[in-house]
């Protein structure tokens, strides 16, 4: 479905990816675990074109994409395919929750308002806030705006869903509902690449790790083997170091 091969970044000269590759097959929910800095954040924005790559090929749905000379017509058709849900919500503080997630339906596929709307509200019902519709960004909390922010990439009915750290803005106590919301889009199939520090998650809920550091991938794995049979020296440092136990128990 989705195969990313040797991508590369730099940014004032400093190398921040160093030929990455990851493949995600339909269905997948994919975990990108690494320590700060790995070049995480910057490989999710570079493949939704929020970042332009310097090199290195995207192939999506059968076509072959080239990021050092995509086209804007190729991108904008790639972005209809997809949804991203970003640290910080970024919601429009000006609308309410069901305005947040039907405004790209209306605006940008030119939706009818009344269809927008009723998909507005099975999504926002779909992740537990159906008595939230007419609350503004300002009357949520933190767990409930990202929940609001999930909704409305589920909402353009997308192939896969990129969420970058969705939890890290949170307080603790809220961090379980926005998993939770996750999970249950992880059970109905939804196809998702996830960069996160929530190790529960990517243990129980990804079916793939991919573990980065320093601009590379050290390794990648189903969840299974790489949490209790991790091939890499450098990666059970690392899961003894996040879980405080040995990868291999």
């Amino acid at each position: 479905m989705l195969k990313i091969r040797d991508i590369q970044k730099s940014f004032d000269g400093m190398q921040v990816l160093k030929g990455v590759n990851i493949d995600v097959e339909k269905g997948d929910v994919v975990a990108i675990l690494g320590p700060s800095g790995s070049g995480k954040t910057t490989l999710l924005r570079c493949i939704n074109f929020l970042e332009q790559a310097d090199g290195g090929s995207m192939i999506f749905d059968g076509e072959t994409f080239e990021f050092g000379r995509i086209s804007k017509k190729d991108i904008a058709r790639i972005r209809k395919k997809t949804s991203f849900v970003f640290q910080n919500y970024n919601l429009f503080r000006n609308k309410t929750a069901l305005q947040n997630v039907t405004e790209g339906l209306i605006v940008a596929r030119k939706l009818p308002k009344a269809y927008a709307e009723e998909i507005g509200r099975r999504m926002l019902d779909k992740v537990g806030l159906s008595d939230r519709y007419s609350h503004y960004p300002h009357q949520l909390s933190g767990g409930q705006q990202q929940r609001v922010a999930i909704a409305r990439a589920m909402a353009t009915d997308p192939e896969i869903i990129f969420f970058d750290e969705p939890t890290s803005a949170l307080d603790p106590e809220l961090i379980g509902e926005v998993l939770a919301a996750m999970r249950q889009l992880a059970e109905e199939g939804m196809t998702m690449l996830v960069v996160t520090h929530e190790v529960n998650f990517a243990r129980n809920v990804s079916s793939k790790v991919v573990f980065m550091e320093n601009g590379r991938v050290v390794e990648a794995a189903s969840s299974r083997d790489f949490f209790y049979n991790p091939r890499e020296e450098r990666t059970k440092t690392f899961l003894k170091t996040i879980t405080g136990e040995d990868a291999e128990k």
